[in-house]
């Protein structure tokens, strides 16, 4: 099966992606996400795949589970791992609308990673239409919660995962030609300053600010950066009346390594950090975590396998470990053979000026065919 044969149509394909992009899907509003899973699901369903639906916990949305009948079914095949939840508010949409602007296409998510999903359902609807039977069996697990770490559905992806052979990850691609075969080390902070309230006209000099101390701690982890880890405050919460002294203020902050052991001797620093001084309490809690993934040989085995496939449609395919975490975080870091940035190729993920290249919907829906017609 040759995939540049294949009639891939990234006009036709917008199309249908332009649903899921205007399908609102921020990851704090389970019921926006689910509606996106219902999105998804019902094309899934479509397209022959029988359908499961897994309940969210902790306040978030579900998963999805798809898997197309195959005569191995029972065998260990290709998982599709994406997630459909953004970090785009709802009404984002007023702001970032969807547009078509020459070569890109503008729209809340449809870089990270809408686009990347749907092409991968394209990529097994195109080998379909072909009568082509991919040696293994495929299934799609969609998620509801990766923008914030993956706290509700971690299990779920590594479960998943080691039924299966090989991981495919089309989160968006590395630059023009590349894809991901490894990724750095993530830890994510919680962190708690709690003060003593006075009336901040008549009593200033009683009270003690935990908004101040939050300040100073904010400058102190943004210090605390360096070429083998970083550490930023992203979220900060503080007061409710402008005049009192706040006693309470909150943050949630991130460090990433591209070593393990890097990273860990961030987060010890992190927490050292907790302490009490002048009638404040500081505290820094460690959240959710994603582990380093270093590319094996397994993982590097299934890139020589894309990067032949890549060659039949003309493209030389490049790869490289990145930060920023994804799912193939997890699965990589269990040494299941991975590859990840298989999605769009586009620019400016999280912001308003988020867009892809819509030639790379088709270029790299041949590519994602290409693989399920060969691994094995």
């Amino acid at each position: 099966m040759n995939p540049a044969k294949l009639p891939f149509d990234a006009e036709v394909m917008l199309q249908g992606l332009r649903r899921w992009v205007e399908c609102e899907s921020p990851t704090w509003d389970a019921t926006a996400v689910n509606r996106m899973l219902d999105l998804a699901a019902r094309d899934l369903a479509v397209a022959g795949a029988s359908i499961e639906r897994i309940a969210g916990r902790s306040g978030f949305g579900g998963c999805l589970r798809a898997r197309f009948p195959h005569p191995k079914q029972d065998q260990p095949g290709v998982l599709i791992a994406g997630h459909m939840d953004t970090v785009h508010p709802v009404g984002t949409l007023d702001k970032l609308a969807w547009r078509r602007d020459g070569s890109k296409c503008y729209g809340p998510g449809i870089f990270d990673m809408k686009g990347g999903n749907y092409l991968s359902l394209e990529a097994v609807r195109q080998l379909q239409r072909a009568s082509f039977t991919t040696p293994l069996p495929v299934t799609f697990l969609f998620t509801p919660d990766e923008e914030v770490g993956t706290p509700s559905t971690r299990d779920i992806i590594e479960a998943e995962a080691a039924r299966n052979k090989y991981v495919l990850v089309p989160e968006p691609a590395r630059g023009e030609t590349g894809v991901v075969t490894g990724r750095y080390a993530i830890a994510r902070f919680n962190l708690d300053a709690v003060g003593k309230p006075s009336h901040a006209g008549a009593t200033l000099s009683a009270g003690r600010s935990a908004i101040r101390e939050m300040a100073r701690q904010i400058i102190a982890i943004d210090g605390m950066t360096t070429d083998d880890c970083t550490f930023s405050v992203g979220i900060v919460h503080g007061g409710q009346w402008v005049n009192c002294v706040a006693s309470r203020c909150t943050g949630e902050a991130l460090s990433m390594a591209k070593r393990q052991g890097d990273l860990d001797r961030g987060v010890q620093r992190m927490l050292a950090l907790s302490g009490s001084a002048n009638d404040v309490t500081f505290t820094v809690t460690r959240g959710v975590t994603r582990p380093v993934w270093e590319p094996d040989a397994k993982t590097m085995a299934l890139f020589e396998t894309a990067r032949g496939v890549a060659k039949t449609l003309g493209v030389d395919l490049t790869h490289g470990s990145v930060g920023g975490g994804s799912d193939g975080n997890f699965t990589g870091a269990m040494g299941i053979a991975t590859l990840d940035g298989l999605g769009v190729r586009g620019a400016n993920a999280h912001t308003l000026e988020e867009h892809i290249e819509v030639a790379s919907l088709a270029e790299r829906g041949r590519l994602m065919a290409g693989l399920l017609a060969v691994l094995e």
